[in-house]
């Protein structure tokens, strides 16, 4: 069976609203006191694919209802806007705005080309002008400090970062650029005040309101298959040089499909399918299989997003993704695959490697599942490790709210 994507045929808006829903309004008409000197205002932009939302989302809640600010929530697509407005609690809504920004022509013209996201340098060039307006700006995606450059000097910007992996690319010099960064954990603060990407004065480290959002939002009785079985949940990286899908995923998933012993669950990384030509790909890959009952296939439903898989599934088959340390909440057994003969072992950027077997093709994988269950007791310690290293987290605590008062505090709000 297989599932659409996000933005894509009919999933999309319909995802997360009724069908027929229109337009978001600027604001839903919360009643705000008049006779106050104004209150800041702060812009959570979302200007990227609807799986960053998901990370700060219900920060923005829990700073709309405990400090007095004006917050929006900004975004170039509907379907970010309606996921918005699905992860926040009906109670929230009046002291947020919600609003779609950008150009209504380039977001025709990128609707035409099978994008889910319209080009961002366009969407920024468009909205220079109005986010001047805000005292703040928080961002999980630095491609948006470019506003910076377009003359959008007033606000101050806050980093919040989309994952807590190990490779490069989540620790991009231009966070640097930024004047405030919220981290995840010990991991994520060691390697960006290492790195120059931070400062200890103007960064905190709260923890991961994406637990808090996707708690919230997905259904925990679902399930895609008629027959219990260990489920496997292959989830690799939209990369076509690091990950795996392009040269093996094809194998890989007919491998274990024939092995007919295990369910199934392909959910790539929803990049890989956010495009027409994206979706092409992945469907050419995997869609062969996606009719076979032990076989689930998603291409970017909001199911790929907010941890469904990665909390439902026995064991993880991958290669980059952070979702790794997502699927670690929970130690269980991991395998990833090497499908370009890198030499991995010291290299920061494939730390996670560390928590399970590695194998360099499909040809060994169903004998490296069953290596890997027997032998997970070896790595369940390092995976335990790993994870209270990338997650500062706090029993009963919620991240969004630790979040929330460290951008506070930056800002110096009044408590409401």
């Amino acid at each position: 069976m297989a599932t659409g994507s996000i933005g894509l045929g009919k999933m999309g808006a319909e995802a997360f609203a009724p069908p027929g829903a229109e337009a978001l309004p600027a604001r839903d008409g919360g009643t705000r006191a008049a006779d106050r000197p104004r209150a800041p205002r702060i812009a959570f932009f979302f200007n990227a694919q609807p799986h960053q939302l998901l990370h700060g989302i219900t920060t923005a809640e829990e700073l709309a209802l405990g400090w007095r600010a004006e917050v929006d929530i900004l975004s170039s697509t509907q379907v970010n806007l309606d996921l918005a407005r699905a992860a926040v609690l009906p109670d929230s809504r009046q002291w947020m705005g919600f609003e779609q920004i950008g150009s209504p022509l380039v977001r025709a013209l990128s609707a035409r080309m099978g994008r889910i996201v319209p080009p961002k340098l366009l969407t920024l060039f468009a909205i220079r002008r109005r986010m001047n307006g805000y005292d703040a700006i928080a961002l999980p995606e630095r491609t948006s400090i470019m506003l910076r450059s377009l003359g959008v000097t007033r606000p101050r910007f806050i980093h919040i970062d989309h994952g807590a992996g190990d490779r490069a690319a989540g620790f991009d010099p231009r966070i640097a650029r930024f004047d405030f960064a919220l981290m995840a954990g010990e991991k994520q603060r060691r390697r960006m005040l290492a790195e120059g990407l931070v400062r200890e004065e103007a960064s905190a480290v709260v923890g991961y309101p994406k637990f808090d959002a996707a708690d919230r939002l997905r259904d925990r009785s679902w399930t895609p298959f008629a027959v219990e079985r260990p489920i496997i949940l292959y989830n690799p990286h939209f990369s076509p040089t690091l990950g795996s899908w392009r040269d093996h995923g094809f194998e890989l998933v007919r491998r274990i499909a024939e092995a007919d012993r295990y369910n199934l669950i392909v959910a790539p990384h929803i990049r890989l399918c956010d495009t027409r030509g994206g979706r092409a790909a992945a469907e050419a890959a995997f869609g062969p299989f996606a009719a076979l009952p032990h076989v689930h296939v998603d291409y970017g439903s909001e199911r790929s997003i907010d941890m469904t898989y990665t909390s439902m599934a026995d064991i993880y088959l991958g290669d980059v993704s952070s979702q790794v340390y997502e699927f670690l909440r929970r130690p269980r057994p991991c395998l990833f695959v090497n499908g370009n003969g890198r030499t991995w072992q010291g290299d920061p950027n494939h730390d996670h490697w560390r928590f399970g077997l590695v194998i360099d093709g499909a040809a060994q994988v169903v004998p490296a599942i069953e290596q890997a269950i027997a032998t997970h007791r070896d790595f369940a310690a390092v995976q335990a490790a790993a994870f209270r290293d990338t997650f500062d987290l706090h029993d009963g605590e919620r991240h969004s709210r630790r979040a929330a008062e460290a951008i506070a505090g930056f800002l110096g709000l009044e408590a409401r």
